[in-house]
């Protein structure tokens, strides 16, 4: 089934799983100003679509993710421009999304398109990906949170060369420095997303969508708040029928039904 397109950004939801694909592949998926609107009002929508668990983010065609923003309009861009910063607000929404997300690389990652992907909780690439953030040499930087979320990923050392140097990496390299979790072949790139997503969904809703919130909140604190974090969140688990339904489960030899488990915390907390 297919939810809500537009002619720069395709959507279609099965089983549970919304394929976000960017649709220009005559500019190789390069982000502009349409992209980003259709983005913003794709992820609140999906937000609270109750059919919708995992988001896999992709371009159109093979030949790239999303090749970054597109330099007719960041010529024209001023200082003005820079402090309201849209592309690193969009990004924000979809590094704080409740949903799990997942970036399917297949091609050219460039700029925009390397920042979507970094904001994405889980990267899977093809063997044809290439990463850059090549924005110095058109006098610029990164700023749609590469500076930020590239040196948490790989370290702060080997993130600077690769701004500073604007240089590619390729999908093997990405892979040895924890910048992507899966290198696989183009064709199998859709499936092996929707595979990471399908294991996912498998999993307790309520203690996916905390363990993330946990780990993105508890990552830059200090080690007693994130250990903190971490407390809090399981004694809310602890307290679920989700998880009542995991560990009967598991002691039965059956596979959990966190559906059913998941309704029923909803009506007790209606119930309140």
């Amino acid at each position: 089934m297919s939810a809500e397109s537009s002619d720069v950004l395709t959507v279609e939801v099965t089983d549970g799983i919304a394929l976000v694909t960017v649709n220009r592949p005559e500019v190789r998926n390069a982000i502009n100003a349409t992209v980003l609107q259709a983005l913003t009002r794709t992820l609140a929508d999906l937000e609270h679509d109750d059919a919708v668990q995992v988001l896999i983010f992709t371009g159109a065609g093979d030949k790239a993710f999303v090749a970054g923003a597109d330099i007719n309009e960041l010529a024209v861009r001023t200082p003005k421009d820079g402090l309201k910063a849209t592309m690193q607000g969009v990004y924000e929404k979809v590094e704080q999304f409740p949903k799990p997300t997942i970036a399917a690389v297949n091609g050219y990652a460039f700029g925009g398109g390397h920042e979507l992907a970094l904001a994405c909780d889980i990267r899977v690439a093809s063997t044809n990906a290439q990463f850059a953030l090549p924005e110095t040499g058109l006098g610029i930087m990164p700023a749609a949170g590469g500076t930020q979320r590239l040196a948490k990923l790989v370290g702060v050392g080997r993130a600077t060369e690769i701004i500073l140097t604007g240089r590619r990496v390729k999908a093997e390299d990405a892979l040895a420095m924890g910048l992507v979790t899966q290198v696989v072949a183009p064709t199998d790139l859709l499936d092996t997303a929707r595979e990471t997503a399908r294991a996912i969904m498998s999993k307790g809703p309520l203690a996916v969508q905390l363990a993330k919130t946990v780990i993105r909140h508890g990552f830059d604190v200090d080690h007693a708040t994130g250990i903190l974090l971490e407390r809090l969140a399981q004694s809310v688990l602890y307290s679920s029928a989700e998880k009542t339904e995991g560990t009967t489960a598991f002691l039965e030899k059956r596979t959990p039904d966190f559906h059913t488990a998941a309704q029923k915390d909803i009506k007790k907390d209606v119930n309140k």
